[in-house]
């Protein structure tokens, strides 16, 4: 009983480290004053309230406060989520500090070189400023990213069950997928400027280029190591060739096409923002471009900051529907 007490005290101390970095940098915020003359923050009407940058950092770190509090009670109850929640707690209680550092270096004295490292207030700055125009381009490399993501995953994965499974496919398109699987997808954008109809589909093409290699190479991969024992088993149950390959060899392959998967996300937010950059209407790297025309860094940071949002969130999806579809591996894989 006492030591059941000591460890729900010793976790809510875990909770309060956690989110006493975060109230450090509120603190420093509030209390140190503006010094350099060079930040200039402006209210703006949000609904019924007046906010600036600063304003906007103080909520967002409350926010932070709060969502830590309620993931950590959250992930109490299971034992496991309870030990990763410990462990990452000087992780969280360390950012927090080096908001509040970054806030005090890049705005209140502006001693790091401006305007290349605007401090956290001036990045959220923008989304007062201008948050349609952001959530507008957001909007647009959500659609451009599905759609090639989306066509990249299911020719990566068709590609690599018809090389892993069918030797004459291997034997004809593998020596295809290794030339052009490490050309950068970017040097193919005066190809599909030409050959395309539009920016955006020349985009969508570039992105399913990128996504193809990884996908395919892995899956045929896992296709290809699938052990002959399986395949034998599956005969004397009666399982014929497609059984074989559809309850069989892909259901092997699933750890290396995800792993696949994973690495082609990163590659295509890559290529999406180049692409943007390079010839799109709208995104956040046409959202970059233009205000690096302007030495608007404090954007272009804030296009980051989006950007490393977007892809943690799709990655943790992608995550979870890995730990769903290969559920039989728990306990048996580290």
């Amino acid at each position: 009983m006492i030591q059941g007490k000591r460890e729900i005290q010793k976790y809510i101390l875990t909770i309060l480290f956690t989110g006493l970095g975060f109230a450090i940098a509120i603190i420093e915020n509030l209390l140190f004053p503006q010094i350099s003359n060079k930040a200039n923050f402006v209210k703006y009407s949000i609904g019924a309230f007046k906010l600036d940058g600063n304003d906007l950092l103080r909520i967002v770190l409350v926010a932070l406060i709060l969502g830590y509090a309620l993931f950590g009670i959250i992930d109490y109850k299971d034992e496991e989520k309870r030990a990763g929640y410990i462990n990452k707690a000087g992780f969280r209680f360390a950012m927090g500090v080096l908001i509040g550092v970054l806030d005090l270096t890049g705005t209140k004295l502006k001693v790091l070189p401006q305007p290349f490292f605007p401090g956290p207030a001036e990045i959220l700055n923008p989304f007062l400023e201008e948050g349609d125009f952001i959530l507008t381009n957001t909007l647009y490399s959500l659609r451009l990213y599905f759609f090639g993501f989306l066509f990249g995953v299911l020719l990566g994965v068709g590609t690599g069950i018809l090389i892993g499974w069918f030797d004459r496919v291997y034997y004809w398109v593998y020596p295809v997928l290794k030339i052009t699987g490490v050309i950068p997808a970017v040097a193919w954008m005066p190809f599909a400027l030409t050959l395309f109809p539009t920016p955006f589909i020349s985009a969508v093409f570039l992105i399913v280029i990128c996504a193809w290699f990884p996908i395919a190479s892995l899956t045929a991969a896992g296709i290809k190591s699938t052990p002959k024992a399986q395949y034998e088993a599956a005969k004397i149950l009666g399982g014929n060739a497609f059984y074989q390959l559809f309850h069989v060899a892909i259901p092997h392959a699933m750890p290396q096409i995800f792993t696949g998967i994973s690495t082609a996300n990163a590659f295509a937010f890559t290529t999406l923002v180049m692409a943007e950059m390079l010839g799109q209407p709208g995104g956040l790297g046409y959202y970059i471009n233009l205000s690096k025309v302007w030495s608007a860094y404090f954007k272009v940071f804030a296009a980051i900051l989006i950007m490393a949002i977007l892809f943690s969130a799709i990655l943790k999806l992608i995550n979870r529907l890995q730990d769903y579809v290969l559920r039989w591996q728990r306990g048996i894989v580290k």
